[in-house]
């Protein structure tokens, strides 16, 4: 391992302790708020950047799978936590903000850094995923609309969010699986072996072990701090879920997306993203919605209009912009103001 990430690993240690301390030391709500973000972003860094030494030797399409499923660990422990403490609005507008940053804002980022990287400006990459991504999506969106629609007109149906939504969950997992085996099988597990990790397996896998229990630990102090800092600063739970949580939780897709795509490595960077966006439209937000029946509080996929608008428009953008396997650096761009659009939007709700 390098001086340097053994450097970073040190500090993120650090502060996940220094997190500790502010919860059980009763330091300021929104003092400990901001050190849990920051210690959840750096343990979110710890497991992308361990899945990608294992991941390494598997091609960019297993890799990409793995780095998502295991970055969205920080998002999947703060839903828990937040329904588990009745913040029913701040866990869902959170999942719907991981798609959304993730799709927009993450995406948008990627596309950038690597159309900056490309000799030509227009950063190039296989279409199979983005297009497969665009459809797991408007699978999900269909659900989503339908049932805003019911709670919206008051009709009879509407009467039974939860049962519908549970319903919904296990077929958007049925979809993902068989979406799923199929796409890692046809994709070659080729190792990029031009870019070396300088992290044994082993190691690897411990340094994802640990990570993965300071995530759980971690989250929980964040939401234990969550509605007071939301009280202090006066934050809506709609802009808190959908911006704050959103992306302090998926800071795997945040660093990784964008620093791959830098690197030139468009495929893997794709990978890591448009996995991101697909699973937590197919895969997370249903298996949330299933772990949610524990709960006094139950998660549904009835979203407000506006919310269920963004969605739906975002799958047909992000389809436009990566479907044909190219963007250049004006489209990332938009992608980016898109996402700074509706934070605006929330901002005042």
């Amino acid at each position: 391992m390098t001086f340097r990430r053994s450097i970073a690993l040190a500090v993120i240690a650090a502060v996940t302790a220094a997190a500790a301390v502010c919860n059980y030391a009763g330091v300021t709500a929104v003092v400990s708020f901001a050190v849990a973000g920051v210690a959840l972003a750096g343990l979110a860094w710890v497991v992308g950047f361990a899945t990608e030494a294992v991941g390494g030797r598997l091609g960019p399409a297993a890799t990409g799978v793995l780095q998502s499923t295991l970055g969205n660990l920080p998002e999947f422990f703060v839903v828990v936590f937040a329904l588990r403490a009745g913040q029913t609005v701040v866990a869902q507008t959170s999942l719907v903000g991981s798609l959304l940053a993730n799709a927009l804002l993450v995406l948008g980022l990627a596309i950038v850094a690597g159309a900056r990287a490309a000799p030509d400006g227009v950063m190039r990459f296989s279409p199979r995923l983005p297009n497969d991504t665009a459809t797991l999506l408007l699978v999900a969106v269909f659900l989503i609309a339908l049932i805003g629609v019911s709670t919206n007109t008051s009709d009879p149906a509407s009467h039974h969010v939860v049962a519908i939504s549970v319903v919904g969950a296990v077929c958007l997992l049925v979809v993902y699986v068989a979406w799923l085996v199929p796409y890692l099988r046809s994709t070659p597990s080729v190792p990029e072996a031009a870019h070396d990790v300088s992290v044994s397996t082993g190691v690897a896998a411990v340094l994802l072990a640990a990570a993965g229990v300071g995530a759980a630990f971690v989250s929980d102090w964040f939401v234990a701090a969550l509605q007071p800092t939301m009280d202090r600063l006066h934050l809506s739970p709609s802009f808190t879920g959908l911006v704050v949580v959103a992306i302090a939780g998926n800071a795997v897709e945040n660093a990784a997306g964008v620093m791959l795509a830098a690197k030139g490595r468009s495929d893997l960077a794709i990978s890591v993203v448009k996995n991101s966006v697909s699973q937590v439209a197919v895969f997370l937000y249903p298996a949330l919605v299933l772990v949610s029946l524990l709960f006094a509080s139950q998660l549904t996929f009835a979203l407000s209009p506006v919310l269920v608008a963004a969605i739906a428009l975002t799958a047909l953008i992000i389809w436009q912009v990566t479907g044909d396997g190219e963007a250049p650096l004006f489209e990332g761009l938009g992608l980016v103001a898109l996402f700074a659009m509706l934070a605006a939007l929330v901002w005042f709700e």
